[in-house]
C-alpha cells in the first residue's frame, strides 16, 4: 500500500508539472455566429457583420434543426431546400494572459465543416447586447484582419499559431469563416450521401508551450507515436517517437523522460534520454522501452490501458509534457480464418457508424457519444466501422478504454473530379497522425464505394493505400467496392477487400427463389470458391425499416426505388436474418458491419418519406430500437435475450401466422391465449425460433414467449396482436430498378 501510495504521488506530482509546462484553455463558450447569404464573400465589414449577432457556445452547427421533415414535392428526388450550405462566420474575443506573452501560443480545432479561414484582430467595441445576440459598432475597430490559416477538410482536427499575431493587455478577436459547399477539390466532393453539417462542431483549444516543446503542429497530432512489436504474455517492445520543436533560436541540452504507467498509477517502465537540440527545425528522438510481463489489450474482455507520460526536461524541470493511451495487443486477419487478437481467434461483427442525430446534427456533447456506445456494446457488437470519415476524439478514446475494435477512414467517397488528390492526401495523413496511438483502431479505410474505374482513380488509391503504409506500416489498409466486383482495379492495392452489397435491396435477391443464384448465399459461396486467397470483409449491409410501417408479409425484394415511401420494418428484419444467417457460416469473411447503428440525415430525399436514411437499427433520435436490433442482440451478445418479432404489426389480418422469437438462452416455449405451444422450427441461427401455422382469434391477442435459463430464471417476453380479416394486407416490394447508392 505504502509503495502504491508513492507511485501515485509521483503520477500527482507529474500531473501538476504539466500545469506549469504545457497550458491547455478550452475555447468553447461565449462565440457569437452570423449565417448566410451574403451578398459578398469577402471580408466586408459593411455587408458581412452590421446587424445582430447570435450568442452561441461550441459545438455548434447551422444546420442542426435542418433536414428533418418532408421538403421535397410528392414525385421528385433532388435536394432539400431547407438544408443551407454557403458562408458563416464565428466571432470570439479574449484578452490573452500575461503569463503567456514570452511563450508560444496555438488554437486548435478538432473540427469545422467543411473550409475554415482563421483571422485574428483587435476586438470591437460592442454597441448593445440582447439576451441572444450582439450588435457590433464595426467604426471603432482598431486596424484589419490579419489572416492566420486555411484548412480544407471536414472531419479532421488543425492547428494554427497565433504568438505574432496577439496583442497583450488588450482584447483580441478570433474570427472564422466556414463554408459547407462541395467544392472538386476537397473530399467528400459529393454532398448527396450524408449531411456535411456547417459550422464549428467540435471543440476548440488554445494550447500554450515554451520556445521548446513536443509538436503542436505535426498535423494537428499529438506529438509522440507509440508503435508496439513483438508482443506477448512476456514482453513487448515499445517505441516512442517524440517529434520536437525548438524556437528559442540556441542550440539547446535536454532531458526526454518517458514513463509508462499503470492504471494505478505505478510505474510499469521508463527510458531517459540526453538530447542537444539544434537552433532549428523539428527534431526526432526515438526511444526503445521494453515492457515486461505486459498486461494486455483483449478488446472487450480486458481492454486494459497503461498511460504513457513524455516529458520534456531542462535544468531538472518539466518544460513540457504529452500523454497518450498505451494497449499492447496484436492483431492479424488470416485469411479463410478470422480475425485474432493476441493469438486467439476473436469475433470482428459491428456496425457502421455516422455520426448525426435529431436536432443536434453533428455538434454532439461527450453524453451523446456516450450514449451512442452504450447502444452498440448493449447489441454486443465487437466492433465499428466509423463511416465515413474521421469521428471525435473523444469517441476514439471511449473505444479504447471499452474494447472495441475501430476501422478508421476518410472521407473519400462514391465520386471523382480528378480534383481531389491532394486533399485526400492531407485529409489522410490527418486521420492517421491524430489517431496513431489508439490501440482500437486496426484498419486503415481508403476509400468507399470509389466507381470510376480511371487510370486517375488507380493512381490515386494506390498514392492514398502507399501513404497509409509509409506512416503505419503496421496497420491494415482496406479499398471497399460497392459494385460486386472483387478485384476492381481501384481496390487492389490495399491488404483488404471490404466489400457493400445489400441482396434484395438495391440489386439481386434476399434468398434463391429463382434459381438465378442471385442471392446472398450464392454468391457468398461462389467468392468462398473464387478468391478464396483474398481478406474480404462485409463492409455493409442493411435495408431500410421504417417502424411507422408495418407489412404481415414480405417479399423477396425491397427495393426502395420501387416503392420509396413504404419501408415496412418486417423485410428489413428478414433481410437482416437471412444476411447474418449467411456471414455467420461463411468464413471468407473475416468481419462483418451492419449498415448502419443509427437512422441518419441525408441531404436529399425522396417521394413522402424524411430527408432520412432509415437503415439504422436504431432510430435517428436514439429512442426506439428495431426489430433488427434484438436480432443482433440476441445473436452477438452474451446477456439474456427473449425477444418476439414485429410488435409493432399490432393489426393483423391473417388468421394463420408465423411467430418468431429470438432466444439466446435455449427453445423458448409460446403461449397463445393461454395455450402452450411448443416445437419452433430453428430458422437462420441458433438463437432464431420460429412457430408455424400459429392460430389468431377474432380481436385481442395476447402471445408471450417463456424460456426457463439454467440457474432456474424465467424470462418471459409479451406483445399483443389484433386479428381482424379486414386488415388483410399483401405483400410488400416486388420489384427492384436502380443499383446506385444515393444515401437512401
Amino acid at each position: 500500500m505504502i509503495k502504491k501510495i508513492f507511485y501515485t504521488l509521483i503520477f500527482i506530482g507529474i500531473l501538476l508539472l504539466n500545469v506549469q509546462a504545457r497550458t491547455v484553455v478550452p475555447f468553447n463558450t461565449s462565440w457569437t455566429f452570423k449565417k448566410g447569404p451574403f451578398s459578398t464573400s469577402t471580408l466586408d465589414y459593411n455587408q458581412l457583420f452590421e446587424g445582430k449577432w447570435q450568442l452561441v457556445n461550441l459545438p455548434h452547427t447551422w444546420n442542426a434543426n435542418d433536414m428533418q421533415t418532408k421538403e421535397i414535392k410528392s414525385g421528385s428526388l433532388g435536394k432539400n431546400e431547407r438544408f443551407y450550405t454557403g458562408d458563416a462566420y464565428y466571432r470570439k474575443s479574449f484578452v490573452p494572459e500575461t503569463a503567456w506573452k514570452d511563450k508560444r501560443i496555438f488554437i486548435r480545432f478538432e473540427g469545422v465543416n467543411t473550409n475554415t479561414e482563421v483571422y485574428v484582430n483587435n476586438q470591437p467595441l460592442p454597441t448593445k447586447e440582447g439576451k441572444n445576440d450582439i450588435t457590433y459598432d464595426n467604426t471603432k475597430r482598431n486596424g484589419n484582419y490579419n489572416f492566420v490559416g486555411r484548412h480544407q477538410g471536414g472531419y479532421s482536427a488543425f492547428v494554427f499559431e497565433l504568438t505574432n499575431m496577439l496583442q497583450f493587455g488588450k482584447e483580441n478577436e478570433i474570427l472564422v469563416k466556414v463554408n459547407n459547399e462541395a467544392t472538386p477539390q476537397v473530399i467528400p466532393v459529393n454532398h448527396t450521401l450524408f449531411p456535411m453539417y456547417g459550422g464549428i462542431y467540435r471543440p476548440v483549444e488554445l494550447i500554450v508551450t515554451e520556445d521548446i516543446h513536443i509538436a503542436v503542429n505535426d498535423f494537428a497530432a499529438k506529438g509522440i507515436y507509440l508503435t508496439q512489436k513483438n508482443v506477448s504474455k512476456k514482453t513487448a517492445d515499445v517505441a516512442v517517437k517524440i517529434k520536437i520543436d525548438n524556437k528559442s533560436g540556441k542550440k539547446q541540452p535536454i532531458e526526454l523522460l518517458t514513463t509508462i504507467f499503470e492504471k494505478d498509477g505505478s510505474i510499469k517502465a521508463k527510458q531517459s534520454t540526453q538530447y542537444t537540440l539544434l537552433p532549428q527545425g523539428r527534431q526526432t528522438v526515438t526511444q526503445q522501452i521494453l515492457v515486461k510481463s505486459p498486461h494486455l489489450w483483449q478488446g472487450l474482455d480486458d481492454p486494459y490501458l497503461y498511460k504513457v507520460v513524455t516529458q520534456i526536461k531542462k535544468n531538472n524541470q518539466v518544460i513540457d509534457e504529452v500523454t497518450a493511451p498505451l494497449g499492447l495487443r496484436k492483431f492479424e486477419l488470416r485469411t479463410g480464418e478470422g480475425f485474432f487478437l493476441n493469438d486467439i481467434k476473436y469475433p470482428l461483427y459491428g456496425v457502421c457508424r455516422h455520426q448525426d442525430r435529431l436536432g443536434k446534427g453533428s455538434a454532439l456533447s461527450n453524453a451523446d457519444h456516450d450514449e451512442d456506445l452504450a447502444i452498440i456494446k448493449e447489441m454486443g457488437a465487437t466492433s465499428i466501422r466509423l463511416a465515413h470519415y474521421q469521428q471525435s476524439e473523444y469517441f476514439y478514446s471511449k473505444c479504447d478504454s471499452m474494447g472495441l475494435v475501430i476501422w478508421a477512414e476518410i472521407p473519400f467517397v462514391n465520386r471523382v473530379t480528378t480534383l481531389e488528390d491532394n486533399n485526400a492526401q492531407q485529409q489522410l495523413k490527418e486521420l492517421i497522425r491524430q489517431n496513431f496511438n489508439h490501440p482500437s483502431i486496426y484498419i486503415w479505410g481508403m476509400h468507399n464505394e470509389v466507381y470510376s474505374p480511371t487510370a486517375y482513380t488507380v493512381e490515386l488509391t494506390t498514392k492514398l493505400n502507399d501513404l497509409a503504409k509509409s506512416e503505419d506500416p503496421d496497420r491494415y489498409t482496406v479499398s471497399v467496392s460497392g459494385y460486386n466486383v472483387i478485384d476492381h482495379p481501384v481496390n487492389n492495392n490495399a491488404d483488404v477487400q471490404g466489400i457493400n452489397h445489400y441482396f434484395g435491396w438495391y440489386n439481386g435477391e434476399l434468398e434463391d427463389k429463382s434459381d438465378k443464384e442471385d442471392d446472398v448465399a450464392s454468391w457468398a459461396k461462389r467468392i468462398s470458391e473464387e478468391f478464396k486467397d483474398y481478406r474480404i470483409i462485409f463492409s455493409e449491409y442493411g435495408a431500410e425499416a421504417i417502424p411507422e410501417d408495418q407489412a404481415e408479409e414480405v417479399g423477396n425484394f425491397g427495393n426502395q426505388w420501387s416503392n420509396p415511401s413504404f419501408f415496412p420494418e418486417e423485410y428489413a428484419t428478414k433481410f437482416h436474418e437471412v444476411h447474418w444467417g449467411v456471414i455467420s457460416k461463411s468464413p471468407i469473411f473475416l468481419g462483418s458491419y451492419v449498415w448502419n447503428t443509427f437512422d441518419f440525415a441525408t441531404p436529399i430525399t425522396a417521394l413522402n418519406v424524411n430527408p432520412r436514411n432509415y437503415k439504422g437499427l436504431v432510430s435517428f433520435d436514439r429512442k426506439l430500437k428495431k426489430d433488427g436490433f434484438y436480432w443482433y442482440k440476441a445473436n452477438w451478445s452474451k446477456e439474456p435475450v427473449l425477444y418476439i418479432t414485429q410488435r409493432r404489426m399490432i393489426n393483423r389480418g391473417n388468421e394463420i401466422t408465423p411467430i418468431t422469437v429470438y432466444s439466446n438462452r435455449g427453445e423458448p416455449t409460446l403461449i397463445i391465449n393461454g395455450q402452450t405451444i411448443k416445437g419452433a422450427k430453428i430458422g437462420q441461427t441458433n438463437v432464431h425460433y420460429i412457430f408455424e401455422n400459429v392460430k389468431l382469434k377474432l380481436g385481442k391477442n395476447t402471445v408471450e414467449a417463456k424460456v426457463i435459463q439454467k440457474d432456474g430464471k424465467v424470462l418471459t417476453d409479451t406483445i399483443e396482436w389484433n386479428y381482424d380479416p379486414a386488415f388483410k394486407q399483401g405483400p410488400s416490394g416486388p420489384t427492384k430498378s436502380k443499383t446506385e447508392h444515393v444515401g437512401l
